[in-house]
C-alpha cells in the first residue's frame, strides 16, 4: 500500500498488518489494529507525535470521542488532555482533502462543545493551528 509522506520532521515506528487485501495500523491508544484509511494514517502520526515527541501518556489522548452537536452525534478525531482537562483538539482529514474555512469552522464548532485551549486542523501535509482566547481564534505557526 502506498502511503503519502506526511509533514512531520520525525519518523515513527508504526506496526501494520494485512488481512486478505486490507491493511491495518496499530493504535497505541486503543491498543488494537484499525483499518488503515487516509484519515487514520494522519491521526496515527499525531498520536505517535504526542506519545513519543511530546511525552504524553496514552491515557492523556482520547480518540473518536462522541459529542452531541445541534442534536447530532459527531466524533472528534483526537483530544489531548492534561489532568483530564481538554488542551488540544485535533481534527484529521485525509491528505487529499483541502483545508478550508469550512473545515476550520467544523473544528471550531466541535471545540464549542469540548472547550480545548487550542485546535489543530490537519490533513497531514498542512496544519492549521489556533489558540482560543477571548472568545476568538488566534492563528499561529508552531516553532
Amino acid at each position: 500500500m502506498e502511503l503519502p509522506k506526511l509533514n512531520f520532521q520525525e519518523t515513527f515506528d508504526f506496526k501494520f498488518k494485512k488481512d486478505k487485501d486490507k491493511f491495518f495500523i496499530y493504535d497505541l491508544v486503543r491498543k488494537t489494529y484499525l483499518l488503515l484509511t487516509p484519515e487514520e494514517w494522519v491521526r496515527q502520526h499525531w498520536i505517535h507525535y504526542y506519545l513519543t515527541v511530546k511525552g504524553y501518556s496514552p491515557s492523556a489522548l482520547i480518540t473518536e470521542k462522541k459529542i452531541l452537536l445541534n442534536g447530532l452525534t459527531k466524533r472528534i478525531d483526537l483530544l489531548v488532555t492534561e489532568k483530564t482537562e481538554p488542551v488540544i483538539l485535533i481534527e484529521c482529514k485525509a491528505p487529499k482533502i483541502k483545508l478550508t474555512e469550512k473545515t476550520f469552522e467544523q473544528t471550531a464548532r466541535y471545540n464549542s462543545i469540548i472547550g480545548a485551549k487550542e485546535i489543530i486542523l490537519t490533513n497531514g501535509l498542512h496544519h492549521i493551528n489556533a489558540y482560543y482566547e477571548n472568545e476568538q481564534y488566534q492563528f499561529y505557526k508552531p516553532e
